[in-house]
């Protein structure tokens, strides 16, 4: 499945979703973060890969019954069972954390794949149990009931909406302290250089800061003696 490269993937794994989100507002998408949902797990690397899709729409009762999990081909049973390794499972929701979109079970499995990661705009069930699993999860909140009381399990890979973001197969999801962002996978070699050059920058700012230097001319550098001190800092520590 993967066409993100592992020279991006490595980029992208240093790089914040709000240097990220920057990059993207040059470019008018102000919309790729995904709302309302926060880190429940205690990796601490960034979580990247690419989007691998699963839809929930609200469950119908006479449709939704325990026994629809004794077919194998059981959407959120199969997407779990097919995730491939290195890519994000990513979960609409509908930002309903009524019940829970997945359990330690399932994540438990998504990592044994080598899944990069898990999100969902609702909720997890085993929440602690996930939170020391390894794997990166995120989610808006925990939540005990089965998934089956008000999701059905509909597509696998298909375009979806995770907390307000729009979300296609194979786009690549960063996520970090701060959240998750959702990358156009057209745009993500591109993203990620420009993210990299971007933070040496603010690592240079962040120090200048540190000394007392006033952020006027500095952040955003609107100083020609910005640009001079910039360079020279880079020669001096080699970035």
């Amino acid at each position: 499945m993967s066409k993100l490269s592992a020279a991006t993937r490595d980029k992208l794994m240093a790089v914040s979703t709000a240097t990220l989100a920057t990059c993207l507002y040059k470019r008018g998408l102000r919309s790729q973060f995904i709302q309302n949902v926060q880190k429940l797990s205690l990796a601490k690397k960034n979580m990247v890969g690419e989007a691998y899709t699963l839809r929930y729409i609200p469950a119908r009762e006479d449709l939704n019954g325990i026994e629809v999990f004794k077919d194998r081909a059981h959407p959120q049973r199969k997407a779990v069972d097919e995730c491939p390794a290195g890519a994000v499972m990513v979960i609409d929701s509908r930002k309903d954390a009524r019940a829970a979109s997945a359990g330690g079970i399932l994540v438990g499995r998504l990592m044994a794949r080598g899944a990069a990661g898990v999100v969902t705009d609702g909720g997890f069930r085993d929440s602690a149990e996930i939170a020391e699993l390894g794997i990166p999860a995120y989610h808006q909140r925990p939540s005990a009931p089965t998934n089956l009381t008000h999701h059905q399990a509909i597509d696998i890979n298909v375009p979806i909406a995770c907390g307000d973001a729009p979300v296609f197969p194979g786009d690549v999801i960063v996520g970090d302290a701060d959240g998750v962002l959702v990358l156009p996978a057209h745009l993500a070699d591109e993203l990620a250089n420009e993210a990299t050059e971007m933070t040496v920058f603010e690592d240079f700012v962040t120090q200048e800061v540190k000394t007392g230097r006033s952020i006027l001319g500095l952040y955003p550098n609107t100083d020609p003696k910005t640009t001079a001190d910039f360079q020279a800092w880079r020669e001096k520590v080699g970035r």
